[in-house]
């Protein structure tokens, strides 16, 4: 058997959290092993933008963040089980890849 990584990325936590575990309860019904949801760091984006647009006064700065959530699961799975694991409908923030290793 093959081990496929799966590697789930996205800005909204909760969409990943719930993707993530739809992924399990799949590797769960079939009934093969899988190392769980592994996270990893989060990536931060900071902007900083100046708040003043005309650019006199004195300088002052708002800071935009975008957060990045990283998670990876460890499938050994044969060609069925991936079907399936490509079948499970994917939130629209959301990007999921996977990689086979043997």
């Amino acid at each position: 058997m093959q081990t496929a990584r799966i590697i789930v990325t996205s800005t909204d936590y909760k969409k990943l959290t719930d993707f993530c575990s739809e992924i399990i309860d799949v590797a769960q019904k079939s009934g093969v092993k899988h190392s769980g949801i592994i996270p990893l760091k989060t990536k931060k984006l900071v902007v900083p933008t100046r708040r003043g647009t005309s650019g006199g006064g004195t300088e002052t700065y708002q800071k935009w963040q975008l957060r990045i959530h990283k998670r990876i699961i460890d499938v050994k799975a044969d060609d069925k089980i991936l079907r399936r694991v490509v079948k499970v409908d994917v939130p629209s923030d959301v990007s999921m890849s996977i990689e086979l290793k043997e």
